[in-house]
């Protein structure tokens, strides 16, 4: 990518009366100057053979960037064979859907430790992200809020290193409440994105993943979203990291006050 693209999670809120579609969806989001949407398939892939060309149509004529984020109900350690088969079917299916319009991106969560240790449950997972078709679509791997689960950004970054068809899905806020508030100055923000760069190389700077909001978070990690400014999230450091390492790629707001918040990390961002 030449540029860092800002959108949101999920179909815009407009003003309230509103009611969107992903082409009607895109329009909006493009007239209020954002880039990018990342489509729900958390529960069911929602791209269907009535709604692909509408859905593509738009997203070429809006010069648009689409991702998905697919099921909740994906994991790659789990105890039963038959159930890591059907979360490999669900990511299939998912990155299927989101190659119809011609999108780019699958975020997931891997999957959970459960009672295997670290490095048990890391090999697992290898093993079933192996198995996926090295096609169009990049897996991303997203980072989690909760030190309970699979998904540190260690952990990704050397699934990433072993596995071409994956890539990095870093949401900040997640590793922010997954060490307790730990993001708190620009020299943490930084350290990960040296961290990145020295293990994937320059590279993986210029076609990032991001996804960022305010975030409620306990002892035991991330409990739930907040609008930025609700959140102690700090948000201004943190672009200011970004835009001095000069990434690239696609920030996706996953704040509850959707694209009011997208459009403050993009007009904060261009005013650094």
């Amino acid at each position: 990518m030449d540029k860092l693209l800002f959108g949101i999670s999920g179909l815009p809120h407009g003003n309230g009366t509103q009611k969107f579609n992903y082409s009607s969806g895109i329009e909006y989001l493009k007239s209020l100057n954002l880039d990018a949407m990342e489509l729900p398939f958390v529960r069911s892939v929602n791209v269907t053979d009535k709604n692909k060309e509408s859905i593509l149509e738009t997203k070429i004529k809006n010069n648009f960037y689409l991702s998905a984020h697919g099921s909740y109900y994906v994991n790659l350690n789990a105890d039963e064979d038959e159930k890591q088969n059907k979360s490999l079917e669900r990511i299939i299916k998912c990155a299927n859907g989101l190659s119809k319009i011609n999108g780019r991106s699958l975020v997931f969560h891997p999957g959970f430790y459960l009672k295997d240790s670290k490095e048990e449950a890391y090999s697992t997972i290898k093993s079933n992200l192996l198995k996926l078709p090295h096609d169009t679509i990049d897996y991303r791997l997203e980072t989690t809020g909760k030190a309970s689960q699979f998904g540190s950004l260690e952990e990704l970054v050397s699934l990433c290193r072993e596995i071409p068809s994956c890539k990095l899905c870093i949401d900040f806020s997640h590793i922010h409440a997954r060490y307790n508030g730990s993001l708190k100055s620009y020299d943490d923000f930084a350290k990960i994105l040296q961290y990145v760069k020295s293990n994937l190389g320059e590279d993986a700077l210029k076609d990032m993943h991001i996804h960022m909001s305010g975030i409620r978070y306990s002892a035991k990690g991330e409990r739930n979203h907040l609008p930025l400014k609700e959140s102690d999230f700090n948000y201004i450091d943190c672009l200011r990291a970004f835009k001095d390492f000069d990434i690239k790629g696609c920030i996706i707001c996953e704040s509850p006050i959707l694209e009011d918040d997208a459009l403050l990390l993009k007009e904060t961002y261009e005013n650094l």
